[in-house]
């Protein structure tokens, strides 16, 4: 199935498996990439060191494209990205909107800029910014988001931009890919539903949670970091809810100082990544310290399995996942279902 998404990126299918945190790492990537859909290394999790090692993985273990994601807010940004230009990695996808500069960057030397937004506005600047694509999550789709869901918000940016548009959020089969096309989206980009695969690293007990969950056991939280933020419900959860200010804050800074040493980075560092976060996303300085969190409570459950202690992002579609296929399965399966869907709309003309 050729579409715009395919041509520009170089793969077989129109699916993007995006970068989470700790879970898409070289395993899952390669695994993807080699299934014909678009694999996304996560690097936000990583030291620059940790990053060239995995893309040099990836790259061992496969010869099709693959991206890596970054947060266009890091200090430290500039050298991630002389490493992905180096190492030749074919796409940079980025979380929140890229610099000017970084995207002029990256194109001068060819490889591919696929932001990801979730409004409107931000793809109309990106996009007139020089990015090759966008990707536009929906409210559906998992870790923050946004409010407006994926069937009102796709139609907006395509309508809006002039370049290949990839829809995110409540995507997990060949019937959402068909309705994405129809909206005019060169493909779809699925999180929730990689995570949910043999190929994912993701520890067994923290699959059997996701597998066991219904839709409503997926709820949105600014307990965590304080800002809208899709994962599963837990006790753990409950519990963030429950606390008051100072208890969240002091958690915050305790897990801030376990990043800290897990990552390499300096107090300095941290400090300066805080003071773009907090510009990036207008944050106050609460919000910004209880974002430490993040990163330690999804490793707690992507990396240890401890689903006590951490929290795990998810879409609203692991209230209708109930199998782990490997990422070969999963991209065949939903390119013949969408296929199947095609050829019986067609025959009914």
């Amino acid at each position: 199935m050729d579409t715009p998404l395919t041509e520009l990126v170089g793969v077989r299918h129109p699916i993007v498996q995006t970068g989470m945190g700790w879970v898409a790492g070289p395993r899952l990537v390669s695994a993807t990439a080699n299934a014909g859909a678009l694999g996304i290394l996560a690097s936000a999790t990583m030291t620059p060191h940790q990053l060239r090692s995995a893309v040099r993985e990836v790259g061992s273990r496969t010869d099709a494209p693959f991206g890596v994601n970054l947060r266009a807010d890091a200090a430290d940004a500039e050298e991630r990205v002389r490493i992905i230009i180096e190492e030749g990695v074919r796409v940079a996808s980025f979380a929140l909107a890229p610099t000017r500069e970084l995207i002029v960057r990256l194109k001068d030397a060819g490889v591919v800029v696929i932001p990801s937004v979730g409004a409107r506005r931000h793809a109309e600047k990106v996009a007139a910014w020089g990015a090759d694509a966008v990707v536009v999550q929906g409210g559906e789709g998992g870790g923050h988001t946004g409010s407006v869901g994926t069937a009102v918000l796709l139609p907006q940016v395509v309508d809006a931009v002039d370049i290949p548009v990839v829809a995110a959020g409540g995507f997990f089969d060949g019937r959402g890919l068909v309705a994405a096309l129809a909206y005019g989206a060169a493909g779809i980009a699925m999180g929730t539903r990689f995570l949910l695969t043999s190929d994912s690293t993701v520890p067994d007990p923290v699959k059997a949670r996701y597998l066991a969950a219904s839709v409503a056991d997926v709820t949105v939280t600014t307990a965590v970091d304080g800002l809208p933020h899709r994962m599963l419900r837990s006790e753990l959860v409950a519990s963030l809810e429950r606390s008051g200010r100072v208890a969240a804050l002091t958690r915050a800074l305790r897990h801030a100082a376990a990043f800290r040493r897990l990552s390499g980075l300096s107090w300095a560092r941290m400090v300066r990544d805080g003071l773009a976060m907090k510009h990036g996303k207008e944050l106050t300085w609460s919000q910004v310290l209880l974002a430490a969190n993040t990163p330690m409570l999804l490793k707690a459950s992507m990396v240890d399995g401890r689903t006590d202690s951490g929290v795990m992002a998810s879409g609203q579609v692991a209230g209708v996942i109930d199998d782990l296929p490997s990422c070969a399965e999963l991209v065949e399966r939903v390119m013949a279902e969408a296929a199947e869907i095609v050829d019986r709309l067609t025959a009914a003309r």
